[in-house]
């Protein structure tokens, strides 16, 4: 009897590993097939779209049709380093004499890339902040990717740091979220470089929409003071660069508190 009993015994259920219990690279591959399996549950109900013409997505893993992957408008790769434009037009560099010593977008802003633009930052399409950033960091220049890359030492003084441009306060309240602090989180994860939210805008202008390139540029329409200390070099994050009054403005700010050196990345830049 004992014996029989012994044998039941071998067949009793195994005790379930907690979470904690389990390797980070086996706890990671659990939460991505949990996340994978949600997200096909979720498109049963609600099919995936495509946040730039609405059309249906074969499948959720991708972020845009094809048609609109295709469409993309990148920007050449050889654009002026100063203000990101492909060309002057036989003017002079708008970005003479501007705080940021660097500037760089991989796309124009039309099209596909402007809807994108538009899905974040008006339709709370805060997934799209992700495939932003895949497009940054694949197509980013090799003087501004060998700067992250030496700097494995990032947190050491003098190091390298992403500064997202700060939104007005009213702004972020209306939106419950900041679209270029998701955005540089997502630069800042693939590039291995800390984002620091060091920057506080504290006026109230309007919307820069249909306003003119002297009226963006008139002195003291954009306020934007450093909080804290400033980091010694600076990628300074936004999604679109336009006159490039924002980005002066944050530029200044972080110069005027001791940064040495800053670069403007944007996602898109208006030609």
């Amino acid at each position: 009897m004992l014996t029989r009993l012994a044998h039941v015994t071998d067949f009793a259920p195994p005790v379930l590993a907690r979470a904690t219990d389990l390797a980070p690279s086996a706890l990671a591959r659990v939460t991505a097939l949990a996340a994978s399996a949600l997200a096909q549950l979720v498109a049963l109900v609600a099919p995936p779209t495509c946040p730039s013409c609405r059309a249906a997505l074969r499948a959720t893993r991708l972020r845009l049709c094809p048609s609109c992957a295709a469409s993309l408008p990148w920007l050449p790769a050889r654009c002026c380093p100063c203000c990101a434009l492909p060309s002057h037009r036989g003017r002079r560099c708008p970005a003479s004499g501007a705080a940021f010593a660097r500037a760089w977008a991989p796309l124009a802003y039309d099209g596909v890339a402007r809807r994108l633009v538009a899905a974040l930052k008006f339709r709370g399409a805060l997934p799209l902040a992700d495939l932003m950033a895949a497009h940054i960091v694949a197509n980013l220049p090799s003087d501004l990717r060998a700067a992250g890359a030496r700097l494995a030492e990032r947190c050491a003084p003098g190091g390298l740091v992403i500064v997202p441009v700060p939104p007005q306060k009213v702004r972020r309240r209306r939106r419950g979220f900041d679209p270029t602090a998701a955005l540089a989180s997502s630069v800042g994860r693939r590039l291995g470089v800390p984002v620091v939210e060091c920057l506080e805008r504290r006026d109230r202008a309007p919307r820069q929409v249909g306003t003119s390139r002297r009226a963006r540029r008139r002195s003291g329409r954009i306020v934007v003071v450093l909080r804290g200390e400033a980091p010694k070099r600076a990628l300074l994050l936004d999604d679109v660069h336009t006159t490039g009054a924002t980005l002066e403005a944050c530029a200044a700010a972080l110069r005027a508190g001791g940064c040495r050196d800053v670069a403007a990345v944007t996602y898109a830049r208006t030609l």
